[in-house]
């Protein structure tokens, strides 16, 4: 059962838009995002890939994909730090607020600057390689804007409180505890109402993207390849030295090499199967 939280002492209260946007919508999107994790899973396994293409280009994507993902795991790290774990333990551990300031924009700025690069770099790449483009599905088209948005968006609430120095909004106080009271089914709707537009803004476009989630490449994320460790070995033919006639020219030649005598296929050895020497004798 849900418990909306109001600020002890408020007149004017929360609106009912409040209470949709941060009281309500979180959980509608976990359930889409589960819920469609589960449907994929088990009604489109084939398509639960990446959609590899880096046959069709390569020399873009190795700069761009490292960029992007380690740019993102940077950025993940910094919002679990700052999301997660109170303002009250870093201060018990002797981290002033104006030095955590400090290493979130460092930190925050070159891992946002670093993934936009990255993702911009990828797009570009999808539109111009036309293998790459003609790959590309209308829901995943859809994710690149969304995804991006959130990157601007978040970078830009990074840089905001760079200019904004002293009097720049501490998200700790506001944003953070309503995301951490959604895990105890009792959201503090009001902390959340009396952060910045921008904070706004980046957090309804990132729960946007994790609707979207189950349905695009994204999926991918979602998937490590331990069966790896347990699937049995890939059996390879060796190749045949003696090749049998591969010199000769011609239509004859070519006729002499497909009436070789019976045994492995040109340029093959037998593995010896059991099912091939049951079937010679």
């Amino acid at each position: 059962m849900l418990a909306f939280e109001a600020e002890p002492g408020s007149a004017v209260g929360l609106s009912a838009l409040d209470i949709v946007l941060w009281g309500v919508l979180p959980y509608v999107m976990v359930v889409v995002l589960v819920g469609g994790l589960v449907w994929r899973y088990k009604y489109d396994q084939f398509g639960w890939t990446t959609r590899s293409s880096q046959l069709y280009e390569s020399k873009l994507l190795r700069i761009a994909s490292p960029l992007f993902h380690f740019g993102l795991l940077a950025v993940i790290a910094g919002h679990f730090f700052g999301l997660v774990i109170p303002m009250a333990w870093t201060q018990a551990a002797g981290m002033s607020q104006e030095f955590y300031h400090f290493n979130a924009l460092l930190v925050g700025g070159i891992a946002g600057v670093g993934t936009l690069g990255g993702i911009l770099l990828l797009i570009y790449r999808r539109r111009t390689t036309g293998p790459v483009f003609m790959a590309t599905t209308g829901n995943d088209k859809t994710m690149y804007v969304v995804l991006t948005a959130a990157i601007v968006f978040g970078l830009w609430t990074t840089l905001a409180s760079v200019f904004e120095g002293e009097h720049g909004h501490n998200y700790r106080e506001t944003v953070a505890p309503w995301f951490r009271s959604l895990f105890i089914f009792q959201p503090d709707i009001a902390d959340m109402a009396a952060a910045p537009f921008s904070f706004h803004l980046h957090t309804l476009v990132g729960m946007a993207l994790f609707v979207i989630w189950p349905f695009t490449r994204l999926v991918h994320a979602f998937t490590a390849p331990f069966h790896y460790l347990f699937r049995p070995y890939i059996v390879y033919r060796s190749r045949d030295r003696d090749t049998g006639g591969a010199g000769a020219k011609g239509t004859a030649g070519a006729a002499g090499a497909r009436s070789s005598t019976a045994g492995a296929r040109r340029g093959w050895s037998a593995v010896g199967t059991r099912d091939r020497d049951t079937r010679n004798r």
